[in-house]
């Protein structure tokens, strides 16, 4: 029995060879012989054993009925084992608990056999129902599970019935095993609500650790690492067989690890490479990760010549390798190139190798200054050594960047770019990619395309940081469109922006308030343009706002006149704000020296243009030139019309001293004057 429990049939068989002919031990011989020969599916010996035996007790001849049912099934006949079967559970009387559940599970195999797993669940699910206390209960919901799998649609009603029924401890098993169900039909929510009813449960067992363990991986699997380590937490005090305790330490570590936390990862994993758990070696390689996270190269090394002496294999030694420059590369460590490149030298024959030659690229290309042509070569030499898809993918989206960074050649980035979407659909890369062939479309003022690619990036990446930009870029796409209902189109993808609630939503209510604007509702702009003054916006939203606000007055003023002072009160509000850009003050005082000339206030227009002027020359403020140009321009016009020659001969000298874009033509308008009115001097 010993033998046969190590699984060592054979020399087990050559142990009861001697027992044969014992008269005491012959039938039990020839029973456990049996057994032993459709273990090894040996069905020729099988049936010459059970023919030989002359079983004399009840108990010996339905043991010998039970392994003709076996037999039956390695013969392929399922339809003659399940009528044994069938037979021996009828009659119940005295067989002992062990025979009823194989005489079930032989049935149950006999319709995985004949692809019927529905009928085959019928049995044991009817068995569960008048038994649910059952000690077997746990094999038998495995046992039914296994048939689940089997089934196209298996029916879920056996285990909701049981799981709303009190009974236990089937309650139980019947949640972990709906639970499965549910993670199997992808509805892991209602999974996770199964998991955490068992986890609440009375039923303190053994039996219910591997739940446990399954839910921790669930919880893992979405992210949820201290749920998860918590859940283990409860799984050890349930005092699992060691081999169910060696997983659920194995994937505390895991979870640790996953979480960032690399000394507790390091830790545990530690504690597993040095232990007889089978994972010992698995966990001794994690170990040697955890020591490369942590930026500890003795400890990893010593990890790492553990496992070399411990007959680890080289793909794993040359994984480790390749993980130290890796990692290295990514924490911009110096090393990086070196580890790298002993990679390559050390395992020149490995799949991964590459990745390595990629990686260096990579470096290559983010050094100051980036050393684009070496980056070319180590790409071309990635493409030499068989890349793999990580590799090849890599690959191709620092070819865009190489190609971007260099210049001159968008078309080319373009078509890198647009390859690289088409090819890599599910890439982590792949938002950035398009965000870049959005971006140079919207420069080239190619809106449509432009528009197209953001609103792909924003649909098919919600959630991604990139997302609430995509939209509101091809909101800004669509507004700059010449389509027929592209500005209606853009209210929309800009009300999507709001609704989002994220970053942008105030300059995309800035933004639907233009194109009202645009359409010719000032009113409905100003309604969005107040909704952003009293929101919680930040001040350069709320500047805009107001700037909005004052300029549609301002535009309103030719009606009411009245408009334009309404226009002036919001534009001083801006010139108010100390802590503002400068832009934004000579804006301000730009517009509501409009406003002033519009009123008829000629001189007070002037006076407000002069301080956009005598401001931008203030040695403590930031350059600004725009405005500066434009109250220039507007405030020589004002004295031009006054015939005040000189002065604005002098505006037009300070316009030509800011050598900015608009120099040369105050340089023209100045001589033009000077010409005109002979205003030289010597």
């Amino acid at each position: 029995e010993m033998l046969r429990a190590l699984g060592r049939r054979d020399e087990a068989l050559t142990k009861l060879t001697v027992l044969l002919y014992d008269k005491e031990w012959a039938i039990r011989a020839r029973l456990r012989s049996a057994e032993l020969y459709i273990d090894k599916a040996d069905a020729i010996n099988a049936r010459r054993v059970l023919d030989e035996m002359r079983a004399k007790s009840v108990a010996d001849r339905t043991e010998r009925r039970l392994l003709r049912g076996r037999l039956e099934l390695i013969l392929q006949r399922p339809e003659r084992a399940i009528g044994i079967f069938q037979a021996l559970l009828k009659k119940p009387e005295g067989a002992p608990h062990a025979t009823l559940m194989a005489a079930l599970f032989g049935i149950a195999d006999a319709h995985l056999q004949l692809k019927t797993p529905e009928a085959g669940d019928d049995v044991i699910e009817q068995f569960i129902d008048n038994h649910p206390a059952d000690p077997d209960l746990p094999v038998l919901f495995a046992k039914l599970d296994e048939l689940y799998r089997a089934e196209h649609r298996p029916s879920r009603n056996g285990l909701e019935k049981w799981v709303r029924n009190p009974e236990q401890p089937r309650r139980t098993f019947a949640r972990w095993y709906l639970a499965r169900l549910e993670i199997r039909a992808g509805r892991r929510e209602r999974a996770r609500q199964l998991f955490n009813d068992l986890r609440r449960t009375d039923v303190q067992s053994p039996a219910i650790a591997p739940a446990l363990f399954e839910f921790a991986q669930l919880e893992v699997e979405d992210q949820y690492f201290d749920e998860a380590t918590a859940i283990l937490g409860d799984a050890r005090l349930l005092h699992p067989e060691p081999s169910v305790l060696d997983r659920i330490n194995l994937l505390f570590a895991q979870a640790q690890y996953l979480a960032k936390r690399f000394e507790a990862a390091t830790t545990a994993f530690e504690q597993i490479a040095h232990s007889t758990s089978p994972w010992a070696k698995v966990a001794l390689f994690n170990a040697s990760a955890g020591w490369l996270q942590l930026g500890d190269p003795a400890r990893f090394l010593t990890d790492y010549n553990e496992l070399e002496k411990q007959g680890g294999d080289e793909e794993s030694r040359a994984s480790l390798r390749l993980e130290e420059g890796l990692m290295q590369a990514a924490k911009g460590d110096k090393k990086a190139a070196e580890s790298l490149q002993r990679f390559i030298r050390d395992f020149p024959k490995n799949p991964r190798v590459s990745e390595a030659w990629v990686s260096l690229a990579e470096l290559a290309f983010h050094f100051s200054p980036p050393r684009l042509d070496e980056a070319r070569r180590n790409l071309a030499r990635a493409a030499d050594a068989k890349p793999t898809a990580a590799a090849a993918e890599r690959t191709d989206y620092l070819m865009i960047w190489i190609e971007d960074l260099a210049g001159g050649n968008e078309a080319k980035v373009i078509e890198l770019a647009k390859r690289f979407v088409e090819q890599y659909g599910g890439s982590p890369f792949t938002p950035e990619v398009r965000m870049k062939l959005a971006e140079i479309y919207y420069r080239h003022q190619d809106f449509a395309n432009a528009q197209t690619q953001f609103e792909i990036l924003a649909q098919h990446d919600p959630d991604n940081p990139l997302g609430e930009k995509a939209l509101f870029f091809a909101a800004e796409s669509a507004m700059s469109s010449m389509g027929e209902h592209s500005l209606d189109q853009a209210i929309v993808l800009f009300d999507q922006v709001v609704r989002l609630n994220g970053e942008l939503r105030w300059a995309a209510r800035n933004e639907q308030a233009v194109i009202e604007r645009k359409l010719g509702k000032p009113q409905d702009a100003l309604v969005l343009y107040d909704e952003v003054l009293k929101s919680e916006a930040g001040p350069p939203e709320k500047r805009e706002a107001l700037c909005g606000k004052g300029d549609i007055f301002f535009e309103l003023g030719g009606s009411d006149p009245n408009n334009y002072q309404r226009a002036i009160e919001i534009y001083d509000q801006l010139v108010s704000d100390q802590n503002g850009p400068i832009h934004w003050r000579n804006q301000a005082l730009f517009k509501k020296a409009l406003c002033l000339e519009k009123k008829g206030d000629r001189t007070s227009a002037l006076a407000t243009f002069y301080k956009v002027l005598e401001d931008e020359a203030r040695p403590d403020r930031r350059r600004e030139i725009f405005w500066y140009y434009k109250a220039g321009f507007n405030a020589a016009r004002l004295l031009e019309d006054e015939s005040k020659w000189e002065s604005a001969a002098a505006i037009y000298e300070k316009l030509v001293a800011a050598e900015g874009s608009r120099s040369e033509e105050a340089k023209a308008r100045l001589n033009h004057l000077r010409l005109e009115h002979f205003l030289w001097t010597d």
